[in-house]
């Protein structure tokens, strides 16, 4: 049979522990939270700080900034994934957040990079973002980080380093020497280009083709270019390399510095931050892109 005050008594005991679990998490002392349900206006305001005790549990522990192509972001959850791994308070559900970011090498698609400025411009506003706090951490892939970092940042991680090699993709040929000359090599590289034309000057390089892997990769297949270099590391992480043609020996083509390997930053007085890169990183990769 229905007992009112019977039912009022049970909803009373599950709210009372549901609030105590709720304030044990957040560190308030349990003793004064009384056994009865709150009624009228008391009751509106405990939902009420409940709510903001909720709201607080949301905000990500931490922040990880990336740009925002389909490489970048796959790198920044590999990232995730490791920390997640190996720190349990960060594997709980929202307690990381990846935050894409625009930088201006991403925005001036029409201009060779040599032209605007070189590989600074693929973390300037990264590095602008992490010293002012809007993130945690920074997630770059090495070969685009400058000489010298900003001040008040560190670089104290790198992950394992995938295949330094680049990767050669062509429709209509198996190999660089293959190709017919006239043929147009895509590749927005110096390095790429000195080395193609060093080695087969009866190429040409459009040294404009810019773009995220998708992006060139359709180039290609719109017949822009007739063949295109890309880092093989890259292909790999985004699970791409039915594409490859054939694999360049080092020989064959010097790859970039520090291709193939993922650098994290923070910075310089963030401990906490510190102390979780520290459990990621790659000694050896990291010896031999430092």
């Amino acid at each position: 049979m229905y007992n009112p005050r019977r039912r009022r008594t049970q909803i009373s005991r599950r709210w009372r522990r549901l609030c105590s679990r709720l304030l044990s998490v957040l560190g308030f002392p349990l003793q004064h939270l009384k056994p009865h349900t709150l009624p009228g206006s008391k009751k509106k305001q405990s939902f009420g700080a409940i709510k903001a005790s909720l709201a607080k549990t949301e905000v990500a522990l931490l922040r990880i900034g990336t740009r925002g192509s389909p490489l970048a972001l796959a790198q920044a959850h590999e990232t995730r994934d490791k920390l997640m791994a190996s720190h349990p308070e960060l594997a709980e559900e929202g307690a990381i957040e990846i935050v894409a970011i625009k930088t201006t090498g991403d925005k001036i698609l029409s201009q060779p990079l040599a032209d605007i400025g070189g590989k600074g411009w693929f973390t300037k506003e990264i590095d602008e973002a992490l010293i002012n706090g809007d993130i945690d951490i920074a997630v770059i892939s090495m070969k685009d980080v400058p000489t010298y970092l900003p001040e008040k940042t560190i670089l104290p991680c790198n992950l394992k380093r995938e295949d330094v090699r680049d990767a050669f993709i062509s429709l209509s040929a198996s190999s660089l020497a293959e190709l017919p000359a006239g043929s147009v090599v895509g590749t927005a590289s110096l390095r790429r280009k000195s080395q193609i034309l060093h080695r087969y000057p009866s190429l040409k390089v459009e040294d404009n083709f810019r773009g995220n892997v998708q992006t060139r990769l359709r180039k290609l297949n719109e017949g822009v270019v007739q063949a295109t270099l890309l880092a093989l590391a890259g292909l790999r992480r985004l699970s791409m390399t039915e594409n490859v043609t054939s694999t360049l020996s080092i020989d064959e083509m010097l790859p970039a510095v520090a291709q193939g390997a993922i650098g994290i930053a923070c910075r310089s007085d963030d401990e906490k931050m510190a102390n979780y890169l520290a459990s990621l990183n790659h000694e050896e990769t990291r010896l031999a892109v430092s």
